[in-house]
């Protein structure tokens, strides 16, 4: 298809595919993980990881081609779309999203590590090596923890009020993720089918950067517009889909999980990961526009999600004018 209409169609196509394989994946991974006796947390980590592969691989393949504005758009446009609009139509639609303060606190501290590492790479702050190495420290050991049985969290070399606290905000994240995620355990059938849905969404999600990305060039469209506004909202469907259905439901630690292990996956494994691995290059103003919106917009909605005990339709509406904000900022620095 040569044509840019024929281009479109492709684009549409190809998300079509990698969002429904996405989706596939999510499902066998989680029955794999139930018959491997994987935390409920964990399975939580893997979920995310599975629905934010488009995203990851879009933002490898564009990174790999030089086009980093794209490849920075999409990852962190993605994040700033979690946190303003996946959390505000979460909380507008179920009305509220109630959140114990502790939950805020460690999802948060970790979100801002992670965001103000970022900022830190795509200003130059520090080399993409070093911020990988910044957000390895709080990402490993939170993995380690959702990885470990209750009874092992209980026995951290870590002082004692932090273990309770840790040890109570795992719990309650656990309580709802398996009231909401109870897959039945998997066989090898779910491996094949896993690996093959993995296949599935990185061929897709490589057509889906490739198809878009010409596109912008003829239609004159700026990277960051392409990467940070369309390629971020449309990976990021699956999460948002999930985040919703929680909300509804009343899992207010869930729904935030959701959407702080897609931002941290996305921001590790999707963005300074590669970047270590393949140079990150001159990053242009969107770019950096985009990774300080991150940030901006990780700290107040956290803040007042502490504050408030949770997200109410106010701060949601606020999110969502936020994100549109942020949007026609790209816009103005792209044109």
């Amino acid at each position: 298809m040569n044509s840019t209409a024929g281009l479109v169609v492709e684009f549409l196509l190809a998300t079509g595919i990698a969002l429904g394989a996405s989706t596939l994946l999510i499902s066998r991974l989680e029955r794999v993980g139930a018959r491997l006796g994987f935390t409920e947390a964990t399975l939580g980590l893997v979920a995310a990881m599975a629905a934010d592969g488009p995203e990851i691989t879009s933002a490898f393949t564009a990174l790999s081609q030089g086009r980093h504005d794209i490849g920075i758009g999409v990852i962190l446009g993605a994040n700033v779309f979690n946190l303003l609009v996946l959390l505000g139509l979460g909380a507008l639609l179920a009305g509220r999203i109630q959140l114990d303060r502790r939950v805020v606190a460690l999802e948060g501290f970790i979100a801002c590590w992670l965001a103000a590492a970022t900022v830190a790479t795509v200003t130059g702050g520090t080399s993409p090596r070093w911020g990988l190495v910044l957000a390895l420290v709080v990402f490993i050991p939170y993995v380690v923890a959702s990885a470990l049985p209750p009874r092992l969290r209980e026995r951290l070399p870590i002082p004692r009020r932090q273990r309770k606290a840790l040890t109570d905000t795992l719990g309650e994240e656990e309580i709802e993720l398996s009231e909401a995620i109870h897959p039945e355990p998997g066989t090898w059938r779910d491996g094949l089918v896993a690996a093959i849905s993995l296949a599935v969404v990185i061929t897709a999600a490589v057509a889906m950067e490739s198809s878009i990305s010409r596109v912008g060039m003829r239609l004159r469209i700026p990277d960051v517009i392409v990467g940070g506004v369309i390629l971020a909202a449309v990976t990021t469907l699956p999460n948002t889909v999930a985040a919703i259905y929680l909300a509804r439901r009343g899992r207010g630690a869930a729904t935030l999980s959701e959407a702080m292990n897609s931002n941290a996956i996305n921001t590790v494994v999707g963005f300074l990961l590669p970047a270590a691995l393949i140079g990150l290059g001159t990053v242009g103003a969107g770019g950096i526009a985009v990774a300080w919106w991150y940030l901006a917009s990780a700290v107040p909605v956290l803040a007042i999600a502490w504050l408030s005990r949770g997200i109410g339709r106010s701060a949601a509406i606020a999110g969502i004018a936020g994100y549109l904000t942020f949007v026609v900022i790209l816009v103005q620095l792209g044109t």
